[in-house]
């Protein structure tokens, strides 16, 4: 009989709207190639953009915050694996499915790390150079490194974030996976049916606006652009992503080759026709899903030292990383306008693709990993001392919260 993984999701799948949702889909992908009966579940509404999963044989359940209909429901589900999508839904569901499915695997799916971000937003909006003390002080960071300590594995994006949980926070690392994105080997074939310099035109961005990152880099895009038009007169960038409000959207300015497109239907087409990805990324954490699709459509970018992060070990970047304002200009009009540089970027981000990402042994590794747990859980976590600890502590007080914010709910229904 075929396993069944119930995956607990923040929101629905959307792949065509953020790089989180490529993300999940991937790992979707994953366990229904390895046999696995997949189940997503999700407290959230369902947005027009997310995708059918019981197209993919996926079964659909929407359940309830601070309800024991959920116990109900994951009791009779009896789930050999539970993944939950982002930290705040193993807060949410974590206890109940330790009291249901005890012997349930429990992997945490962090997406990226989203203390990591949230601090350095905090400091750049006070002009506080990043620091890891910053980092120790943050309640997110303790919520989130709870969370970690509490599930049985938890994947983790990208190698900067492997290296902080590690060495800053001194997480063991047999509860940690490094997981990036898992794509499709970049061929000879694949590669010369890619536009060529010639053909292209256009910088480009694409971003999820709800994701403030992409906001702010945009702004910073909008604030450095003239310097770039000035020195390329005919040029224009354009602005696309989904869930675009109104201060991206009077940003458009046509006249100075500052263009917001709006939700784009097929990213990868737009990407591979624009010549350049300008991405001046001043936040954040993870891997940036635009950075990889770049490369996966054979677009050379520019981008910051915080958007190239823990993205390619010690290759060179598909293009240029940048330092600061000025030199993000020099290097976006150099890579615009040099072609030989612009076809060395290009095959740069061919052997990051095929080497860091390719997804045949990223499969592999996850499965693998996956099924050596649950063969050794029990002393897996009687060697995980400080996330019993957690899940006993924890598993009390966030019970009974939930129970009282349940009956609170009952009562002002009736």
């Amino acid at each position: 009989m075929n396993r069944t993984v119930l995956i607990i999701g923040y929101v629905w799948v959307e792949p065509n709207s953020s790089a989180a949702g490529s993300r999940m889909l991937q790992l979707i992908q994953t366990f229904i190639k390895s046999k696995f009966n997949v189940v997503f579940a999700s407290p959230a509404v369902k947005g027009e953009k997310a995708i059918n999963l019981s197209d993919l044989g996926v079964k659909e359940v929407t359940i309830e915050l601070n309800s024991s209909s959920f116990d109900t429901f994951i009791s009779e589900l009896q789930p050999e694996i539970v993944m939950f999508d982002r930290f705040m839904m193993e807060e949410q569901f974590g206890w109940r499915v330790a009291e249901q499915c005890p012997n349930a695997l429990r992997i945490l799916d962090t997406e990226d790390l989203h203390f990591l971000r949230k601090v350095r937003h905090q400091l750049l909006k006070k002009d506080i150079p990043f620091s890891t003390n910053a980092l120790l002080k943050s309640n997110e960071a303790k919520r989130e490194i709870a969370s970690i300590l509490r599930c049985d594995l938890s994947l983790i994006i990208s190698t900067f974030e492997l290296q902080l949980l590690k060495e800053v926070f001194k997480i063991d690392e047999s509860i940690l996976l490094h997981l990036p994105f898992m794509l499709e080997e970049l061929s000879e074939e694949k590669n010369d049916a890619w536009n060529s310099f010639e053909e292209r035109n256009h910088f480009v961005f694409v971003g999820n606006f709800f994701h403030q990152p992409n906001v702010d880099a945009v702004l910073e895009l909008k604030r450095i652009w003239p310097d770039i038009r000035k020195r390329l007169p005919k040029a224009e960038v354009h602005i696309y992503g989904a869930y675009v409000n109104q201060q991206i959207q009077q940003l458009h300015k046509p006249n100075n080759g500052f263009v917001v497109k709006g939700f784009a239907e097929n990213a990868m087409q737009v990407v591979s026709e624009a010549k350049v990805v300008l991405a001046p990324i001043r936040f954040g954490a993870g891997i940036k899903g635009k950075l990889t699709e770049a490369m996966l459509c054979g677009t050379p970018s520019v981008t910051t030292t915080i958007g190239a992060e823990g993205m390619h070990d010690i290759l060179p970047w598909n293009g240029c990383v940048s330092e600061n304002a000025e030199d993000f200009i020099e290097k976006a009009v150099e890579l615009f306008t040099n072609k030989e540089q612009w076809s060395n970027a290009q095959k740069n981000g061919i052997s990051i693709i095929n080497s860091i990402y390719n997804k045949t042994t990223l499969e592999h590794n996850f499965i693998e990993a996956v099924n050596n747990l649950i063969l050794d859980l029990e002393n897996h976590r009687t060697n995980n001392f400080l996330g019993s600890l957690l899940q006993h502590q924890t598993l009390k007080s966030t019970k009974y919260m939930s129970k009282w914010i349940e009956e609170k709910n009952k009562k002002t229904e009736s």
